[in-house]
């Protein structure tokens, strides 16, 4: 039997229950082996082979542990994060990792003296619209890129009472959205050499950032990322231009609202997302075609981390890319702040 990765898991909210717990489950090379959780009841129900304890300390204190994911709200990330590592586990951290670019990078920096894996959650480099994206960039048959908008919409009016509204515990859409945009971004074209920034609270009784618009500056090109709790339309998600075809997709990746119904990878239908439209030149004349779009898989996150941590591969995902989000976080609040355009350096 093929060894697997022992996983726990810190937290049973919407992120522990949604993404974590099921895509460790099914990734078919981690084992979800003891969720820590105040909802211990509805844990045990969900996931009857595990054991479920009702704080850090109990699960720290189980030597089996070779990975632990902390799925707890924002700002309790640092300090979890710090006792984790100074245990001696690799540590999964959800997005974002912390609060600050100073925090991810001691963490970063911790965990190389620690010599385990400070690993942030950007599970969206697996949506299968931005595969599809990729690689279609990387094809070149785009040609050179000029522009490039990230979208990521939904129509919330409501504002409700929960820790994610609270912009003190690092509530908001920048702190919620913004590292997947960012992210994503970042793979395509690495880093920037300036950022500016919108952020605004449209919603009524909104405590933190419900709208935000960053531009990422590049010599050859301009970056758009943009985010909105008011778009009531199925909204674009990617829009790219270069000099040979534009691509374009809507609505998306299908995977959050499958895990939230029930479905799970593996299923038949699991991370099957809608087309999108890649318009070339063939012949000089334009032509319009419908793009199949990669399935979706986010289990490949975990799957590829355990290939990380018990084979020693290269895992795609650095800890240095989550200092990098914050810090391009932190200088878009800057931005906003000021109405300033900032430059980006490193850390």
């Amino acid at each position: 039997m093929k060894a697997q990765l022992k996983v726990g898991l810190i937290g049973y909210g919407y992120a522990g229950a949604t993404f974590h717990a099921p895509l460790i489950e099914y990734s078919g090379s981690t084992a979800l082996t003891v969720i820590a959780t105040t909802q211990t009841g509805k844990a045990k129900i969900d996931y009857p082979t595990a054991l479920v304890v009702s704080n850090i300390d109990q699960l720290l204190a189980i030597d089996e542990l070779d990975c632990i994911v902390i799925a707890t709200p924002n700002d309790t990330h640092f300090d979890l994060a710090y006792k984790v590592l100074n245990s001696g586990r690799h540590v999964v951290v959800d997005k974002p990792v912390t609060l600050t670019a100073d925090e991810a990078k001691t963490l970063t920096e911790f965990a190389a003296q620690k010599n385990v894996a400070f690993v942030p959650f950007h599970n969206r480099r697996w949506d299968g619209d931005f595969l599809t994206l990729q690689a279609l960039i990387g094809s070149g048959k785009l040609g050179r890129i000029t522009h490039f908008e990230s979208h990521f919409d939904r129509f919330r009016p409501d504002v409700p009472q929960r820790w994610r509204e609270e912009s003190e515990r690092g509530g908001g859409l920048l702190f919620d959205l913004g590292p997947h945009l960012i992210d994503q971004a970042l793979v395509l074209f690495g880093m920037p050499e300036t950022i500016s920034a919108t952020l605004k609270h449209h919603r009524d009784r909104a405590a933190a950032p419900d709208y935000i618009h960053l531009q990422l500056g590049y010599p050859d090109k301009e970056i758009i990322l943009h985010a909105s709790a008011l778009s009531a339309i199925v909204p674009a998600r990617f829009i790219v231009h270069g000099t040979q075809g534009s691509y374009l997709k809507t609505g998306l990746d299908v995977q959050e609202d499958q895990l939230k119904s029930g479905l799970r990878p593996g299923d038949a239908t699991f991370g099957v997302n809608p087309a999108g439209l890649w318009s070339e030149l063939v012949d000089h004349r334009l032509s319009n075609t419908a793009l199949s779009t990669q399935d979706g898989a986010y289990v490949e996150f975990y799957r590829l981390l355990a290939q990380s941590i018990l084979d020693g591969a290269r895992f795609p995902v650095a800890a240095q890319d989550g200092v990098n989000v914050m810090m391009l976080i932190e200088l878009a609040m800057q931005s906003a702040s000021d109405g300033q355009r900032k430059s980006v350096g490193t850390m």
